[in-house]
């Protein structure tokens, strides 16, 4: 299990003697129906506390995970490549932390081997989905992946560019529909060579 949850751009101690218990999260669900004016004995929200604890398990497990070990295996028999690794196009879906509602994007993560030891294809998409699933602002989840990936991997260059539509703005508020955030972060060479910057935003751009 993750010792540590990454809020707001700071590392906080999980303290599990604090943890509400199973019941209790489903008591809270079932004070929200009320307050919104619901009804939780009428028949179809009676197993909705139970459900929605249950969903909120796999929608933000990534609290349990330990995004660095996903990494921990790397390979280096592939013909001295050392060339950029682009993987394009991750979906993710995670939550935004002020209003605990959808953010719904795409991941663009390249990063340059060094010595030709190279990380497994699935192992990037895993990284985005862990730190998805905890409560996110878009520029925390793109520092995260792009910082942990540099950390493990040791990598010439790392670049993440995130694309989403934020339900806190499309769902309530402003309620600007289809608008997206796009946020970057680069490391090494692809923060110090503008040339390798330029690259990796054409093949992101490109079809």
């Amino acid at each position: 299990m993750d010792a540590s949850v990454r809020m707001t751009g700071q590392t906080m101690q999980a303290d599990e003697t604090n943890r509400p218990s199973r019941q209790e999260a489903e008591a809270a669900v079932e004070t929200l129906l009320r307050w919104i004016g619901e009804d939780p004995s009428r028949e179809g929200l009676l197993d909705t506390p139970r459900r929605v604890v249950k969903a909120y398990e796999e929608l933000f497990a990534g609290y349990t995970q330990e995004p660095a070990a996903i990494l921990n295996r790397t390979f280096d028999e592939v013909a001295g490549y050392d060339d950029m690794v682009l993987l394009k196009n991750i979906d993710f879906t995670s939550h935004c932390e002020h209003h605990m509602v959808p953010i719904i994007g795409k991941a663009h993560v390249a990063y340059l081997p060094n010595g030709g030891r190279v990380v497994g294809l699935s192992k990037i998409p895993r990284i985005v989905d862990v730190y998805a699933r905890r409560l996110q602002t878009q520029e925390a989840l793109t520092e995260q992946i792009a910082g942990v990936i540099d950390g493990a991997l040791g990598a010439r260059g790392v670049a993440v560019m995130l694309e989403a539509e934020h339900m806190c703005m499309s769902m309530r508020g402003i309620r600007t529909k289809g608008s997206t955030t796009i946020t970057t972060s680069f490391y090494g060479a692809f923060r110090e060579d503008k040339a390798e910057q330029t690259r990796f935003l054409a093949m992101v751009g490109g079809k």
